[in-house]
Order: C-alpha cells, then sequence, then structure tokens
C-alpha cells in the first residue's frame, strides 16, 4: 500500500480523490491550510473528509509544513492553491505567493526528497480562448476581444473578415493564451513542476480540469466553480447572475470523473512527462447550465439573470478534447450531466449558503473589472 499526500486534500476535488484513492487501497495524507474563504471560519476538519485521511493543517508555503508532509510518501497530489479568475485580478500577491510560491516550496522540498510521481492539478483557464474553426474550414487560435467590441456588446470572436468563428474541441497543443492572474499562476504552476520533474528525475504528470461540478463545494465562496456560484444564488431564492448574453460555452465535468482521471494519472507509467485535459468533451452554454440547476433545484420559476456586460479574465468559449486522455490514461467520463446534476441537487437540499456574489460583483465593478 502506498502512501500518497494531497496539498489542498481538504478541498472540493482533493476531497474527493482521497476517497477514489483509499477506495483503491492507497493511505492518503492530507496537507490543507482550511482557508476561511473555502472552508469557513471555524477552519474545523470538514465532515465529509474521510476518516481514514491524516489531515495535517498548514500552509503550502511554510517549508517546515511542507517536508514535514511528505514524510514517508510516496506520491503527491498538488492540488493546493487560490481559485478565482475575478478575485486573482486584485488579490494579485495573495494568488501569486499561494499558487507560484507555494509551488516553489513543494519543488524545493521535493528536490531533497523526491517521490515515485507528482501530478499537479492545471486548469482550462490556461488555454484563454479555445480552438476555433473559420467559415471556409481552416481551425485557428482565436486573439483576445477588443475591449471595443464588448462594449457594444459584440460577444462572439471573428476572423479578419468579420465572420464568426465557431468553437471546436481545444486539445492540449493548443498555446496558451493567459488572460487572468489566476490563468498566469496554473500554468506556472504546471511549468514549474514538469521542468523540476524532467531535471531531478521525479515523473510528472500535469492535468488541465475543466468546470468540475458535484458534493462539497464551497457554496459561500463567491470565485469558485461556476455552478457551486448559481446554486448559491438558487438557494437563497436569488436569480443566478450570467455575464454576457449567456451562451458562451463551458465543459462541466462531474467530480466523480475527475477523481477517476487523477488515480489513472498516478498509474500510468506513459502519463510521465505529459499534460492531459480532463473534462466531458461535451460543450454547454453558461445560461443552459443555470436553467438546468434551477429545474433540478425546483426552482424553475427563478431565471437567470444576463447581465450584458464582460468581466476582465474570461473567456467566450472553450471545451475539452479528451482524446489524447483517453488514448493515455485509458480515461472516458462515467457521469451523465443528467445523473451528475440530480446527485447534485440531493446534496444541494441539505445544504445552506450565504450569498456572497452581488458584494463580490460590486468589488470587480468598483475596480474596473466589468465592462
Amino acid at each position: 500500500m502506498k502512501k500518497v499526500l494531497i496539498t489542498g486534500g481538504a478541498g472540493f476535488i482533493g476531497s474527493h480523490l482521497a476517497d477514489e484513492l483509499i477506495g483503491h487501497g492507497y493511505q492518503v495524507r492530507a496537507l490543507d491550510s482550511l482557508n476561511p474563504q473555502v472552508h469557513g471560519d471555524a477552519r474545523r476538519r470538514p465532515d465529509y473528509l474521510h476518516r481514514d485521511v491524516e489531515l495535517v493543517v498548514g500552509d503550502v508555503c511554510d517549508k517546515e509544513a511542507v517536508e514535514s508532509a511528505l514524510e514517508g510518501v510516496d506520491a503527491v497530489f498538488h492540488f493546493a492553491a487560490a481559485v478565482g479568475v475575478g478575485q486573482s485580478m486584485y488579490e494579485v500577491a495573495h494568488y501569486t505567493r499561494v499558487n507560484n510560491l507555494g509551488t516553489a516550496v513543494l519543488m524545493e522540498a521535493l528536490i531533497k526528497k523526491p517521490v515515485e510521481r507528482l501530478v499537479v492539478a492545471s486548469s482550462m483557464s490556461l488555454y484563454g480562448e479555445g480552438l476555433y474553426r473559420s467559415p471556409s474550414g481552416r481551425v485557428c487560435e482565436a486573439g483576445e476581444r477588443s475591449l471595443e467590441q464588448l462594449r457594444q456588446a459584440q460577444w462572439e470572436l471573428r476572423d479578419e473578415e468579420g465572420a464568426i468563428l465557431q468553437p471546436v474541441p481545444t486539445p492540449e497543443s493548443k498555446s496558451p493564451t493567459l488572460a487572468s492572474i489566476y490563468a498566469l499562476s496554473k500554468y506556472d504552476q504546471e511549468r514549474m513542476t514538469l521542468i523540476t520533474g524532467r531535471a531531478y528525475q521525479i515523473p510528472t504528470v500535469a492535468l488541465r480540469f475543466f468546470n468540475a461540478y458535484g458534493p462539497r463545494q464551497a457554496l459561500s465562496n463567491p470565485y469558485t466553480g461556476v455552478l457551486a456560484i448559481f446554486a448559491s444564488r438558487l438557494l437563497n431564492d436569488n436569480a443566478p447572475a450570467i455575464f454576457e448574453d449567456g451562451l458562451q460555452q463551458r465543459d462541466f465535468v462531474s467530480v466523480y470523473d475527475v477523481a477517476r482521471g487523477c488515480r489513472l494519472a498516478l498509474e500510468t507509467p506513459a502519463a510521465a512527462g505529459e499534460v492531459f485535459n480532463i473534462g466531458s468533451g461535451e460543450p454547454q452554454t453558461v445560461s443552459a447550465i443555470a436553467a438546468r440547476l434551477a429545474r433540478v433545484m425546483g426552482k424553475e420559476e427563478i431565471q437567470p439573470q444576463i447581465l450584458g456586460k464582460y468581466r476582465v479574465g474570461d473567456i467566450r468559449h472553450c471545451y475539452a478534447d479528451i482524446s489524447k486522455a483517453q488514448r493515455v490514461l485509458g480515461y472516458t467520463p462515467q457521469v451523465r450531466l443528467d445523473d451528475g446534476m440530480a446527485e447534485l441537487a440531493s446534496w444541494l437540499a441539505g445544504q445552506a449558503a450565504v450569498d456572497r456574489v452581488a458584494q463580490a460583483s460590486a468589488e470587480l465593478s468598483a475596480r474596473g473589472l466589468t465592462v
């Protein structure tokens, strides 16, 4: 039985990964700061965290805490990160400290004490815009939308002749376009671990997560995943607020599929040194996903509020090409969206949430981060 360390292991994805690993015979230790924005001011061990998880409360930027957590460990999942596109655009030092410095501290510790495998949680956010196809059939990488275009509510990306580009699945080979401090920090985490892993013969895998959803999301965190934010609004009988026109496309993947993909990255020798998309491969519009969530929660009468505004750092369309993960890892999503949403609704029925979305939106607006 191997012992695995998960940094950020008391969080949403980390705790589900712990369940997956324990179910397959691994011992799990979690290093987590229990950040109040995610876990509440009490900062206590989450009830959902598997009883067999050895929880170490500590900061990933603390050298002594990281080195201690690595004692007796055979593999590491590095999930500890500050998460949120909008918030990253004004809490720049915080995001850079936790995501960039925290990863550097971990890598220095692993140079002294190498492990058999390191898996880092990267993000689809580093792609910026996904891949597109022009009306002529040419597949292309689109540039960023101009502020002038966005002020005129012209949301779609266009080619040189002004024709609208159509999104296609985004593969790992697509060049990064870093549209936010969060995206920059995730790319930095990815490259730092792969570069160091290669130099010191630590087999390293980077997984670019798309929009994970499921039970245990931090419902009172207004900078978390979009489905958790919508759920918080609906639990308080408020309308989900959607930027732009709601027709932007994202890839929503069950946290159970994400956890399975993580375990496969740990166990597949050919994964070392590689980067993989972990998503569903199926695009969904944000407005449709909001309406679907309201329906499964029994709150169909609450219609989404379409803001018609742009949030700095957002992109228009991006969904995953998962063919590489299927081919190398044997990863195939197993949770249908309808089933995953039904389970999410069942879990939400027993939850309470502090709706801080309006406060977060006002913060962004006051700083000029919405157009």
